[in-house]
């Protein structure tokens, strides 16, 4: 295991913390977001948190991505960070 930052899980914070700042300005709850947007409030939860598992950064698809955008009321370009310098390719 490296200590080198992974730009990945970075990528993954920022998308949390645009999510959770669009949630507060719409004044909903983490359970109507992923309500609204098909998702278990579990899932929901973790995604705002940059993570999937414990460890492990959040790599949401591309649908559930499209409906918290829409929920939300946040043009997709808006919500996703800009990508992460140093990913590997193919991760």
């Amino acid at each position: 295991m490296t200590d080198a930052p992974d730009p990945w899980s970075d990528f993954a914070r920022e998308l949390g913390v645009r999510m959770l700042r669009a949630r507060a300005e719409k004044k909903m709850s983490q359970e109507q977001v992923a309500h609204a947007a098909g998702l278990a409030t579990f899932t929901y939860r973790k995604l705002e948190k940059g993570e999937s598992n414990p460890g492990t950064a959040a790599n949401p698809r591309l649908r559930t991505l499209v409906a918290l955008s829409d929920v939300l009321g946040v043009p997709l370009r808006d919500l996703i960070p800009t990508p992460p310098k140093g990913l590997p390719p193919g991760q």
